[in-house]
C-alpha cells in the first residue's frame, strides 16, 4: 500500500472515531452533526428505521407534513 493510501486510511479512521467520540459525548455541535451525515452519506451509510431500533422511535414521534395543511404528530 502507497503511503498516500495509508495517510487517507489513517485520516477517514480519525475524523470517523472523533466524530463518534463528540457525538457520543453529547458535546457535538450542529455543525459537526451535518459533517458526520455528510460523511455518512460520502460513505454510502444507510440506516434502516425499525420500530424497535432508535430510527425508527425518532420517526415514531416526528410530525408527518402535507401539504394540505399543518403537521400532525403520530
Amino acid at each position: 500500500m502507497t503511503d498516500s493510501t495509508e495517510h487517507l486510511q489513517e485520516l477517514h479512521s480519525a475524523l470517523a472515531s472523533d466524530l463518534l467520540a463528540r457525538i457520543q459525548s453529547g458535546e457535538a455541535t450542529a455543525q459537526e452533526l451535518s459533517v458526520a451525515v455528510k460523511f455518512l452519506k460520502d460513505n454510502h451509510i444507510e440506516a434502516i428505521a425499525t420500530p424497535d431500533n432508535d430510527l425508527g422511535k425518532l420517526m415514531a414521534h416526528a410530525p408527518i407534513f402535507d401539504d394540505d395543511g399543518p403537521a400532525t404528530f403520530n
